[in-house]
């Protein structure tokens, strides 16, 4: 698939799914504008991609950092076409032995980041006419205990993105959940581009 001349960003893109993502829209000819919190991450993407692949440092649960992140991007790429969501933390705790930051840690990355981004983002996209979000679900089938937090997120995750849709469609913004876990997440993705295009 070609994607010369797209710009995506994708949010927790420092390791992990995040990272193939990246690394695979760069392959693709996309401009990748790659956040994650920890610039360690960032720095080896950034060298292995023949300056395709921009990093951006900002923590996107902070309403703050996702205004610089979104400033930062459209001046350097001058537009959005694509978000993914993909930014996560997962802490495995035992729900009787959670500390109360670690609750809204999570709540604060997977849910309210992704907010913040898809209203900062979906903004930007209404001026454009345009644009496609992606919202990647992961674990929110498990049967396993000790992440009671993180799964709330996910199923939290799966509404907001619902919902968004069917505000943003009028505006010619396209929302979608991404479930699939391991790479399938990646070919379900191009997969979906592939028919927005």
């Amino acid at each position: 698939m070609n994607l010369k001349g797209k710009v995506i960003l994708i949010t927790g893109a420092g390791k992990g799914r995040g990272r193939l993502l990246a690394q695979a829209f760069a392959e693709a000819g996309a401009t990748v504008a790659a956040n994650d919190i920890s610039p360690v991450n960032l720095d080896s993407l950034v060298e292995d991609a023949n300056g395709l692949i921009k990093a951006y440092v900002e923590d996107v649960a902070k309403k703050v950092g996702v205004q610089n992140l979104i400033k930062q991007v459209e001046d350097d790429c001058g537009r959005i076409d694509v978000l993914i969501n993909h930014a996560a933390v997962e802490p495995h705790v035992p729900l009787l032995e959670m500390d109360e930051w670690d609750w809204h840690r999570v709540l604060d990355v997977n849910l309210t980041g992704a907010f913040l981004m898809i209203q900062s983002v979906g903004r930007v996209m209404r001026a454009q006419g345009s644009g496609v979000i992606i919202n990647v679900v992961t674990g929110s089938t498990r049967e396993e205990g000790n992440d009671t937090a993180f799964v709330s997120s996910m199923h939290a995750l799966k509404a907001l993105s619902d919902r968004a849709g069917r505000e943003l469609s009028p505006h010619g913004i396209r929302v979608y959940t991404v479930e699939e876990a391991g790479d399938t997440i990646i070919k379900r993705i191009f997969s979906l581009l592939a028919e927005e295009a």
